[in-house]
């Protein structure tokens, strides 16, 4: 399985992971769920000025948010050479940060996080009834655990 992991950035703020631990992240959430294959994600890093006009735009909320995630749907008449895409995320560094402040949480295990739950949005787990929030919390959980990360839903009781 191959994961290709296009990451852009839209902000110059400072506190951003390194484009590899970016892909790393996803490329981990992928393999978690999908035993083979080939697929593209594109990861773009924002300000909180863009992610809040997508959260608008997009789920009619108007306020900036930590990741968002557009799923690309299938794609008819793909060769079967070609890597599917999975879509996009977009994550907000400047929230990411102040999130992980508020939470007492190191900035890198919340970026793996935001990441990882981003790409499971992208592989069709959501959080809309119970049943489905506790099945992909459980995943994000054991997806960041392999890497020696805590349970981000612990005492903190972080939403996503």
């Amino acid at each position: 399985m191959n994961v290709l992991v296009d990451v852009s950035y839209a902000t110059k703020d400072d506190s951003i992971p390194e484009a590899t631990h970016i892909a790393d992240w996803v490329e981990h959430a992928v393999a978690a769920v999908c035993d083979t294959g080939d697929f593209e994600v594109s990861v773009r890093i924002v300000d909180a000025d863009e992610i809040c006009a997508l959260n608008r735009d997009y789920r009619d909320k108007d306020k900036p948010t930590n990741v968002l995630s557009f799923p690309a749907g299938q794609v008819d008449g793909l060769p079967a050479a070609e890597p599917q895409m999975l879509g996009d995320i977009v994550v907000c560094a400047g929230v990411v940060r102040d999130e992980a402040a508020a939470q007492r949480k190191a900035e890198a295990d919340h970026w793996a996080h935001l990441l990882v739950h981003g790409t499971l949005h992208l592989l069709g787990f959501d959080h809309e009834t119970e049943p489905d929030a506790l099945e992909m919390e459980a995943l994000e959980v054991s997806i960041l655990a392999t890497r020696g990360l805590a349970d981000p839903y612990g005492a903190a009781g972080e939403n996503c």
